[in-house]
């Protein structure tokens, strides 16, 4: 019998028949956007379940991560990562900011605090960093630097749904956090995201920028966008919420099955669970080392075709692509720590609908390729 491929995620899609009274709730309703109920209801829902008190929805994570420097009106330069997804930077050009890249902790892989302070010019106005794998930034230190630089910090959180740090909530961390409900995230809208605001004065600016910059009917007070979620998208994150506890306690399970078993293989390596944290496993990153009898890439090769489609997140670095690689910050001297980890993670299938059988050949293939005769073959 062969066996079916196995994708680094697959969305979390509860039972379609729930899905229904939703839906025939909003064809009775007629309202399909604007700040309907259901968005209504999904706001004040989240905000209860992450901890937070103000939210703002959004159709992605992108148009959000676009409004939250529009809403802090952040100009000139700000300092980010090279290691994230490359929405990140491509917010900061969508609003004609400079990014300038800093290396990586090698731990934590976010953003080093101790490069931050060196990078800071007279043009600098804020921090846009990222928690990587969901692992908090070191808050604190990086905060502790925007105060006394007077800068602003924004979190794009879009892996650190529901993760708490030191008993609270990671996104009441910063000047605004920026959530992804992209379908491959812990808690998905199909397509949206979300912006954490401090006090209801700042959402409510926010709620304006993504509504055209409309206060009222006739009064329109910014150059805003079209960032609304729709309401069936927001009826299905009320869906999603009804089985995320379920959905992330499966994959710690995944994420402790690979860790027991991977913590064996000489040559592979794993990020620590970070301390005073409560993780949500979105991602599930390992390290191919010198040692390992593979390289990286013919691991990788080598488990796609065998039907196990891993993802090199984050190859290439954001800094080597060629709308950034012109900078004097993307220069490799200066980020070895993002480009090592670069050149040698992948990261593993995790998603709630994994079985432990399908974890087990993933570990094996990986087990398979450690043995010395790989490397030969």
């Amino acid at each position: 019998m062969a066996q079916s491929n196995i994708f680094v995620t697959q969305p979390f899609l509860p039972p379609l028949e729930e899905f229904i009274p939703y839906l025939e709730e909003i064809w009775a309703k007629k309202v399909l956007t604007n700040n309907g109920p259901y968005h209504q209801q999904l706001e004040a829902e989240l905000a209860r379940y992450l901890g937070v008190e103000h939210i703002s929805l959004f159709n992605n994570c992108t148009i959000a991560l676009v409004t939250a420097l529009q809403a802090l009106d952040i100009r000139g330069e700000v300092i980010t990562t090279p290691y994230s997804f490359v929405a990140t930077s491509h917010a900061l050009l969508w609003n004609n900011i400079d990014p300038v890249f800093v290396d990586i902790d090698p731990v934590s892989l976010n953003i080093d605090p101790a490069r931050i302070e060196a990078a800071i010019t007279p043009r600098t106005q804020a921090i846009l960093a990222v928690h990587c794998y969901g692992t908090p930034c070191d808050v604190e230190a990086i905060e502790a630097i925007a105060k006394r630089h007077k800068l602003k910090v924004i979190y794009d959180a879009a892996h650190a749904f529901a993760v708490d740090f030191k008993g609270r909530s990671l996104l009441q961390h910063g000047n605004l956090s920026v959530l992804s409900f992209h379908a491959t995230k812990v808690f998905n809208t199909f397509e949206g995201g979300a912006i954490i605001s401090p006090d209801a004065q700042t959402k409510r600016y926010v709620d304006q920028l993504k509504n055209f910059g409309f206060v009222n009917e006739t009064t329109v007070v910014a150059a805003g966008i079209n960032g609304k979620m729709s309401e069936i998208n927001a009826a299905f994150g009320l869906l999603q919420l009804r089985h995320v506890d379920q959905a992330l306690a499966r994959r710690r399970e995944i994420e402790t099955r690979y860790r027991q078993a991977l913590d064996a293989i000489p040559g592979i390596s794993l990020q620590p669970r970070p301390a005073d944290t409560r993780t949500n496993a979105s991602y599930f990153p390992m390290f191919v080392g010198p040692d390992y009898p593979l390289g990286r890439d013919a691991l990788y090769e080598a488990m796609r075709q065998r039907g196990v489609f891993g993802r090199r997140y984050f190859y290439p670095l954001i800094s080597d692509m060629p709308m950034y690689r012109h900078l004097p910050s993307a220069a490799p001297s200066l980020l070895p720590v993002a480009r090592r980890i670069a050149d040698s993670v992948i990261c593993l299938p995790i998603y709630p609908a994994l079985s432990d059988e399908d974890v087990d050949r993933v570990i094996g293939l990986i087990a398979e390729g450690a043995q010395p005769s790989a490397a030969v073959a």
